[in-house]
């Protein structure tokens, strides 16, 4: 009778060990997870959320979707306070928003790699690691409707500039952090002379570029300028222009994951996981999928799985 238990024991233990390794939250008996996986709350944020849930679900990860997280005070501090464990940031917002008492070259912000590099060793204080960057410049811009921009000869910052200082008719749509970053509509107003006032403005609140967008090219309100991101996918499906920075403003922003080093510690084949990806995601790339979002109206997360099985990252 004792042998009989102890061969019933043994094959229960057995089934349990094989369902223990087929389940996708354990890895050799140790589950895999949560990972919080976090974004902000634009287009190409939730894109890039979702593609790194699918990812890391994939490999047999336990993740917690907690995408549109917010704009990027709020992003930040979840993943600073371990809200979150992981969100794609930008190298530029970085350099610019992150490391107010570092002595950072100027010059730095305007090549990826070097970036990047810069951001990831500034980082490391603060427990955070950066994985590869996608090459793909998700700058500022402005965008205006085409026919504005060739009615008026308006192709830069600097022609737009001369027309609003001219007292013509302008109407802004734009996220709340674009009008108080430095970086942002503050810079292009130093560099190219001009001041929009309160009443030139409409602030989104969802700080969504594909309202800001169809706002400009519907002139909803009034409105007839967008702020506008590099990788939209929807300026040429909406008729509108970017228009040029030529006198370089913008600092390169290209996104890549960054996570809680201690949890990067723990399981580092995460990078294994979401490094070959990132280094792939160009800007014509990021253009297609977020036109999908933003333009055809497809669920972030349906056409991050559709992308990542045609490349062949999952099944």
């Amino acid at each position: 009778m004792g042998r009989r238990l102890l061969m019933v024991m043994l094959v229960l233990a057995l089934a349990t060990g094989v369902v223990g390794c087929g389940d996708g939250g354990t890895k050799d008996g140790e589950v895999k997870g949560p990972i919080a996986v976090g974004s902000k709350i634009d287009t190409e944020g939730g894109v890039l959320g979702q593609m790194i849930i699918a990812l890391l679900e994939a490999d047999g990860f336990t993740v917690e979707d907690r995408t549109k997280t917010g704009p990027t005070t709020v992003v930040r501090a979840a993943l600073e306070s371990g809200e979150i464990d992981i969100y794609p940031e930008y190298t530029g917002t970085a350099l610019t928003q992150f490391f107010p008492d570092a002595q950072i070259n100027p010059n730095v912000s305007k090549d990826g790699a070097t970036s990047w590099e810069t951001v990831k060793a500034l980082d490391e204080a603060n427990g955070i690691t950066w994985l590869r960057r996608a090459p793909a410049n998700n700058t500022w811009a402005i965008a205006i409707p085409k026919a504005l921009a060739d009615a008026n000869t308006i192709v830069s910052l600097g022609d737009w500039a001369a027309y609003i200082n001219a007292g013509n008719p302008v109407k802004l749509a734009c996220s709340q952090e674009f009008v108080d970053r430095d970086d942002a509509l503050p810079a292009f107003e130093a560099a190219y002379g001009f001041k929009l006032t309160s009443d030139q403005l409409i602030i989104l609140a969802s700080g969504d570029t594909a309202q800001t967008e169809a706002a400009a090219a519907q002139g909803t309100n009034g409105v007839n300028a967008a702020m506008a991101y590099g990788t939209d996918g929807s300026i040429a499906a909406l008729d509108l222009v970017v228009l040029s920075d030529p006198a370089g403003v913008q600092p390169v922003y290209e996104p890549a994951p960054t996570i809680r080093t201690d949890v990067l510690e723990q399981w580092p084949e995460i990078a294994d996981v979401l490094n070959p990806v990132f280094s792939e995601l160009t800007l014509k790339t990021l253009q297609i999928l977020n036109g999908k979002v933003a333009v055809d109206g497809q669920d972030p997360a349906t056409v991050a799985r559709d992308y990542l099985r045609t490349t062949g990252y999952i099944e």
